[in-house]
């Protein structure tokens, strides 16, 4: 079986870096693996992706011995199955605020006993019964990676629960959707939104929880890392290519 080096490298303690992908061509992340990203985020919830796609751009990334985490469109069993049945062993959920929510993430991602999830074996992620089944069924506690996304004030104050469930692996921040919890959307600097992910960021590292969130500069990535974020989303690939585009143009035209 595939060890999830994304896992082990957060284990580790190192801090890794990716971007979200919305583009269904798999040569973005092709490129995200010779840039030298460390996984690449998958987005269904904000983009066209299919579980189709999905499978076909994380064999891409396979070939280029990049680590694959899909975003899911909500917390459903039905949807991180498919997802995991396809071979993705890491999984980040969107809109998790409860205990309740972050126990059903865990129940969605793990076979018994510590889960629920649908067994079969006629599937990618069990190489289509190559893969001996007990091996394969056994495997999956340590090779799966479970992403709870904290997106708005409910999440922020149920956070010591949400973090004691076993089996949730990182707690990732969503700054956007939390500055509009916060009554300033689309502020992700504003006062009230940075101190809510400072209260966040210390509750987690004294639970000795490793926490993730988004950046779109190198500069808060650098603030983040050194605060102890370990899983940083470094912006969109389709925000990167046209920021690129529209600097080649600048240069060209000017």
């Amino acid at each position: 079986m595939e060890i999830n080096k994304l896992k082990q490298k957060l284990l580790d303690g190192q801090t890794v870096y990716g971007p979200f992908c919305k583009l269904q061509d798999p040569s973005v992340v092709e490129i995200a693996a010779l840039a030298n990203f460390d996984f690449v985020i998958l987005d269904m919830e904000h983009g066209p992706l299919s579980v189709e796609s999905v499978q076909n751009i994380s064999r891409a990334a396979k070939a280029q011995n990049l680590e694959v985490v899909v975003r899911v469109t909500e917390n459903n069993p039905a949807n991180i199955l498919r997802v995991l049945d396809v071979g993705v062993h890491s999984i980040q959920v969107p809109q998790v605020s409860t205990k309740e929510d972050a126990q059903e993430v865990v129940k969605s991602c793990y076979f018994h006993p510590q889960g629920e999830r649908g067994m079969c074996r006629y599937v990618r992620a069990a190489d289509y019964t190559n893969t001996e089944k007990q091996t394969y069924f056994s495997s999956a506690e340590s090779n799966t990676l479970t992403i709870v996304h904290i997106e708005g004030l409910a999440g922020i104050e149920n956070l010591a629960e949400i973090i004691s469930i076993n089996g949730i692996d990182v707690i990732f921040l969503g700054p956007y959707d939390l500055s509009q919890s916060c009554g300033v959307p689309g502020e992700v600097h504003h006062p009230l939104v940075v101190s809510k992910m400072l209260k966040a960021v210390a509750l987690a590292k004294a639970n000795n929880k490793i926490i993730g969130t988004f950046c779109e500069s190198p500069s808060d990535a650098h603030k983040w890392r050194d605060l102890g974020v370990q899983y940083i989303s470094y912006s969109v690939d389709v925000g990167i290519i046209l920021n690129a585009y529209k600097e080649i143009t600048k240069q060209l035209k000017n």
